[in-house]
């Protein structure tokens, strides 16, 4: 069962914190931990569950101290952790934000309005979409956006990758030393990937390529067990049986909210320093919402933890 956020709800706002941190992933309540242990006073909006994307991975076996864990369990002692260290939580959805003078401001759907010294924004990405029948059913029970999260539960099994840029491939080639056989499902005749990804994964023995083809529906019992293809070329439809789906058609950053209000890039990620501070001073970002390499959990945790110390710091000491 997902982490109960319904108690979030029932208090009061403070007028001013000295941080507020909007999301509650593991960006966010690292950086809640690191707020508290500094000193400063924090709260944690969260709209969605706590945790966040971890909710949806079936399995964590690669996050330090737990050799096994469910994303549910682990969100659920994050949660825990961060309450335990006096962290405030609201359940509730910024709907806009004012960073244009030193006193930030954040407004919420219930029309409270609070007001913080110092920001942190940990509102992550989420992946894109196939929207197609079964999907949302099957996450976390065959369907996975996350090829080192979930892989694992995939050896020796028969796995599709949707996708043909370079996450796909490199999603692929990372599966193909776990799985039997890794099926690559793209929209058109060739791959967009870089041609360093295409030339490892056309001389893999186990990677396959169905071209032209898009996955209309989702089908299984407990599991993933079938995927109902549509070749765009000739129409005709097809039943592939598979064991997992891997979807890597691109993630989306949740920083509609904040266009305008600071940098974005082109994809409508956060650049930031090496301290987590975007291009507005007391504004930090920290998770899969920024310019990064790696998005993992591990990652997320160690982005809030970097900007809820280095903001201690610099504006409250």
């Amino acid at each position: 069962m997902f982490f109960d956020l319904g108690s979030s709800k029932k208090h009061d706002l403070k007028e001013y914190y000295d941080m507020v941190i909007i999301g509650g992933g593991p960006a966010g309540v690292a950086a809640g931990i690191y707020a508290v242990q500094g000193g400063i006073q924090p709260l944690i909006i969260e709209k969605d569950l706590e945790g966040g994307q971890i909710n949806l991975t079936e399995y964590v076996e690669n996050y330090p101290g737990f050799k096994s864990i469910t994303g549910e369990e682990l969100a659920t002692k994050l949660g825990e952790h961060a309450r335990e260290f006096g962290v405030e939580f609201y359940d509730g959805e910024v709907i806009n934000v004012d960073f244009s003078k030193d006193e930030k401001i954040i407004s919420l759907d219930n029309g409270s309005i609070v007001k913080a010294k110092t920001v942190v924004i940990a509102t992550g990405a989420t992946p894109r979409k196939l929207g197609v029948p079964g999907e949302m059913e099957f996450a976390g029970r065959g369907v996975s956006y996350c090829a080192t999260c979930d892989g694992h539960f995939f050896k020796n099994q028969k796995v599709a990758v949707i996708g043909g840029g370079n996450t796909a491939v490199e999603e692929a080639l990372y599966l193909s030393k776990i799985a039997k056989e890794v099926y690559i499902i793209h929209r058109r005749d060739k791959l967009r990937a870089d041609k360093r990804y295409q030339d490892k994964a056309f001389n893999t023995e186990n990677i396959k390529f169905i071209w032209n083809s898009v996955v209309k529906e989702i089908k299984g019992d407990k599991k993933v067990t079938q995927l109902v293809l549509e070749n765009r070329e000739t129409g005709e439809i097809t039943n592939f049986d598979v064991d997992g789906v891997f979807v890597f058609v691109g993630l989306t950053p949740v920083t509609e909210l904040f266009k305008g209000k600071i940098e974005l890039d082109d994809y409508g990620y956060i650049p930031v320093d090496e301290h987590r501070e975007t291009n507005v001073k007391g504004v930090f970002a920290a998770g899969d919402v920024i310019q990064k390499e790696l998005r993992q959990i591990i990652t997320a945790a160690a982005d809030g933890a970097i900007a809820a110390s280095f903001a201690v710091r610099e504006y409250f000491n």
